[in-house]
């Protein structure tokens, strides 16, 4: 019967998402003319997001610290774009899959790969530190994966707003970025990173200040620690 039930509730939460996916037009440039308000709010976060990779990746060729603060000042701007797109689909009352696939892609380059490549541009760039961002990123992608999977039979208030995170949200690794901006503002990067550089084994290396990125991956992928929803 329990099993009956809950087949049920599955069911029912797809028909009710497949009812608020946008009404599909035909034509020239179709998909982009499908996209809501919301959704284009969304997509200005992935915007900032690959503009905070690329400054990243400019800074190792220019070498002027003027492209790390780039980098790092695109991607709060992506957390105001991620903060505004909600409210908006909520304001307007036409949230779909689509955006919420959009949501989640665009989380990942702005508070996933943008973080990892800021922390490879400051000096993170032994075998091993690039081992931890990557599990940093995977864990970003597995948390991100979760949500999307699971957020139709998550406990939602009247407004429809999830009650809480399983695991950290991925936005959180901007407390990582500060902390590498304070790093950056005070000359404490590269050579001079903080914890410098350890030697694990004759030939492999180690910087100290990438394992708080595998700790802040662990934490977005944790089935017991629930986070309240704001």
């Amino acid at each position: 019967m329990s099993h009956t039930t809950e087949n049920e509730k599955i069911l029912a939460n797809t028909e009710e998402q497949q009812a608020s996916s946008p009404k599909l037009v035909d034509g020239h440039f179709s998909m982009v003319r499908n996209f809501y308000l919301a959704d284009i709010i969304t997509l200005m976060n992935g915007v900032c997001g690959v503009q905070s990779v690329l400054s990243s990746m400019r800074y190792l060729t220019s070498n002027n610290v003027r492209d790390l603060f780039t980098a790092m000042y695109f991607m709060p701007l992506g957390m105001f774009f991620d903060f505004m797109d909600g409210r908006v689909a909520r304001w307007r009352n036409n949230s779909s899959l689509l955006g919420q696939e959009l949501d989640s892609l665009a989380d990942l380059i702005s508070f996933g790969v943008a973080p990892a490549a800021l922390a490879y541009a400051v000096g993170m760039r032994t075998y091993l530190d690039s081992i931890a961002l990557t599990y940093f990123v995977c864990c970003g992608i597995a948390r991100l994966a979760r949500y999307n999977a699971t957020v139709a039979l998550a406990p939602k208030d009247a407004s429809g707003k999830v009650h809480h995170f399983e695991g950290t949200p991925i936005p959180t690794s901007l407390s990582l970025v500060g902390v590498i901006a304070y790093f950056v503002a005070n000359d404490m990067y590269l050579d001079t990173l903080p914890g410098s550089m350890i030697k694990v084994t004759a030939d492999w290396d180690l910087h100290p200040f990438v394992l708080v990125f595998v700790l802040s991956g662990t934490l977005m992928i944790s089935k017991t620690l629930r986070i309240p929803k704001p």
